[in-house]
């Protein structure tokens, strides 16, 4: 009996360092920020323009920080704060750079992508930072497309905590002409212009001939992820899409829309079923977000469809493009797949559309059900701490019975 008691001790600890583990990789920037009153204007605008809820979603990240009177270069401008989002965002690395690592580039100079080149909004290399180790220990940063002009220098590290988040201060704001020039906000965004110039013109003449336009449209001051399928995605769609009914054309559009706003970082760090701009009362018109890595697929039980990027991301409207037409199980029947072989190589096969013959108006006699989870972060811990004990009970038994 004391022998179980001691297996049990362990197995409680073990849990307790696997739950600690999970959580050791979250950070807030506001908190880290507000330790230092030089920065508290720089830190009111991460939040104010929601950067400071991307920043401490994201698990790898380097924020270039600048003091209050570096600050008032660009708040004297009269910039929108949308504006004013686009040029912190350039203050945003999605790489980890320390102390340490900024003195060992490689070459001397390196280029990293900040969370500016994602918006939408940066043309070229724009959304880029030029990182330069020069002479005498130095170390200065430029937006890329600017002529590679190194504006801002290192002053000192703020807070590090390796390969997760760097807080480094800088000298000055860095700036473009591509994130300073003057940002609609939300509710001046014309969703269907904005796919036609992304190259989601098909996808947009379907919203406009359903009138679901206008749902999408009301939807994006508080929040709207879209997903839209590709021109040619959606041509060879265009027969079974002519084939249903008026009311089942506009649930399918509607399908291809999130009520709320879902950051790429946000989709790859949970799994689980989703509301759609379609779900209403016992209709469920829900699919479920799979991530593996990097990659995102969204599984409707009749097709499987890949993020294949983002087009535009001005929080809180994000519109990504997908591989193929979703088709919600309500519309179409569902389809049980076999069992996935073994991998042979670290490039996923194509899956392949599973949807030939629908039952057009009217819902599947043989809809599949979903797994209602709503939130797949916690739950995807929740399974890796159950494995880890799994694996620690046989293991502590087999000591115990020996």
């Amino acid at each position: 009996m004391a022998s179980f008691r001691g297996v049990a001790t362990v197995l409680a600890l073990i849990v307790q360092l696997h739950l600690l583990s999970s959580l050791s990789n979250a950070h807030n920037i506001t908190r880290i920020l507000a330790k230092n009153p030089d920065f508290s204007t720089f830190n009111h605008y991460l939040s104010a323009t929601h950067l400071a809820d991307e920043i401490n979603r994201r698990q790898t990240i380097t924020v270039l920080a600048v003091d209050n009177s570096a600050m008032s270069s660009i708040l004297s401008k009269g910039y929108s704060l949308y504006t004013i989002r686009n040029i912190l965002s350039l203050h945003v690395l999605v790489d980890y750079y320390g102390a340490k690592k900024l003195h060992q580039i490689t070459d001397g100079s390196t280029s990293t992508a900040s969370m500016f080149q994602s918006t939408g909004s940066a043309t070229g290399t724009s959304g880029y930072v030029n990182i330069t180790d020069i002479k005498g220990g130095k170390v200065a940063f430029g937006v890329q497309e600017d002529d590679s002009k190194l504006t801002a220098h290192y002053v000192k590290s703020i807070f590090e905590k390796a390969y997760n988040i760097s807080v480094l201060h800088i000298s000055q704001v860095l700036t473009s002409p591509e994130a300073e020039a003057p940002t609609a906000s939300p509710s001046d965004l014309i969703l269907t212009t904005i796919l036609e110039k992304q190259g989601c013109k098909a996808f947009s003449d379907i919203l406009k001939s359903t009138g679901a336009d206008k749902t999408f449209q009301d939807t994006v001051d508080g929040g709207l992820t879209v997903f839209c399928p590709s021109d040619s995605a959606v041509g060879k769609f265009m027969p079974k899409f002519k084939a249903l009914s008026p009311a089942n054309k506009t649930a399918l559009v509607l399908y291809h829309g999130m009520p709320v706003y879902q950051s790429l970082q946000m989709l790859r760090s949970g799994n689980g079923a989703v509301n759609t701009l379609a779900t209403e009362g016992d209709n469920k018109f829900d699919f479920t977000v799979q991530n593996d890595g990097e990659d995102v697929t969204l599984e409707t039980d009749v097709v499987t469809a890949e993020v294949m990027g983002t087009l535009k991301d001005q929080e809180p409207l994000i519109i990504y493009k997908i591989d193929k037409v979703l088709l919600p199980r309500e519309i179409y029947k569902a389809v049980k797949t076999a069992a996935p072989a073994p991998k042979s190589s670290k490039k996923k096969p194509k899956k392949a559309e599973a949807a030939d013959g629908p039952s057009a108006d009217a819902p599947s006699d043989d809809d599949s059900e979903v797994a209602d989870d709503k939130n797949g972060a916690v739950t995807a811990m929740i399974t890796r701490t159950s494995t880890v004990v799994t694996a620690m009970v046989g293991l502590c038994f087999g000591v115990w019975l020996m």
